[in-house]
């Protein structure tokens, strides 16, 4: 039963009722993540990929304080355009709610509504994990503490590459959440199909990951699942070459004394700068390429 706090789109009840595939997206790639207009674009042509390939979208964010699964285009446009939106992790959500904000929410949000809501598998662009130098600053994202107490599968490019991706890996591993990767011994790093990690545990397609899922949680083992999904041979920014850029934001970064929820969109961001664009038009085709695995998933795990 949905949780009575969430307001879910008609589209999204019945699909859930009638025990047909949804997948989760999350807000924050729009508000934060991306630029004005290509946020609002990639928003919508996800949404239209996960539709095209078998399930019901349900993008996740806070309006007016009401927590919504599932969003209308205007919606998505407020989310895009408007300047006083909030990023809201799970922290943040009772004092957006109590507030009436608005609020875009990251993974670990997204996860948590969408396990209220019912939702299984969730679709973003990358994860969260152990920033580096986080030996000192203890700055590790709450996504992983989600994963390890929230039933959803997320799908994604992998650990962001501007964070500590072993020690990242180590953490799941701690907190007991499998780490699958689709159709590749190697670890992903976001923008690169490589990271110099092994995978974990590798999957080969839909299937094998919709039944890790079901053994996980029919043997009553709660948590999520990380499946990482290499960005398209195609569209990926070798490793060797992005290295040096993170390298150089992540200087810039310091040196304005950034930190916080803050570091993740000015790296992303400055990183758009450094490339020319290079590294948005590679997030947007991962993300691409993640909806459609998503949509895949849920109707196996549907099914």
């Amino acid at each position: 039963m949905t949780h009575p706090m969430l307001t879910v789109t008609p589209e999204v009840a019945d699909a859930l009722a009638e025990g047909r595939p949804v997948v989760a997206l999350e807000s924050t790639i729009i508000s934060h993540g991306m630029p004005y207009p290509q946020n609002v674009a990639m928003a919508t042509e996800v949404e239209g990929i996960v539709r095209e390939h078998g399930a019901v979208p349900a993008t996740i964010a806070v309006l007016d304080g009401t927590p919504r699964i599932g969003l209308s285009p205007e919606d998505l446009e407020l989310l895009a355009s408007h300047g006083d939106v909030t990023k809201v992790s799970v922290r943040d959500l009772p004092y957006v709610v109590a507030r009436r904000l608005h609020g875009a929410t990251t993974v670990a949000a997204t996860m948590r509504l969408a396990a209220l809501a019912g939702i299984k598998v969730f679709v973003t662009g990358g994860l969260g994990g152990v920033h580096r130098g986080a030996q000192q600053t203890f700055d590790i994202s709450a996504d992983l503490t989600e994963l390890g107490q929230t039933d959803v599968a997320v799908v994604s490019a992998g650990v962001k590459s501007i964070l500590d991706i072993g020690l990242t890996l180590e953490t799941l591993e701690t907190l007991g959440v499998p780490v699958l990767v689709d159709g590749s011994d190697e670890f992903p790093s976001f923008y690169s199909r490589s990271s110099g990690h092994a995978a974990p545990m590798r999957v080969d397609g839909p299937e094998q990951v919709a039944a890790v899922m079901r053994a996980k949680w029919d043997l009553g083992l709660g948590g999520g699942v990380v499946v990482a999904h290499p960005i398209p041979v195609e569209d990926e920014i070798p490793a060797a070459e992005i290295g040096g850029i993170i390298d150089q934001a992540l200087a810039d970064m310091d040196a304005l004394g950034i930190h916080g929820k803050e570091a993740t969109p000015y790296l992303l961001g400055r990183i758009v700068e450094i490339t020319g664009g290079a590294s948005l038009t590679a997030n947007i085709a991962l993300v691409r390429a993640n909806a459609r695995l998503g949509a895949a998933i849920a109707a196996a795990y549907a099914g």
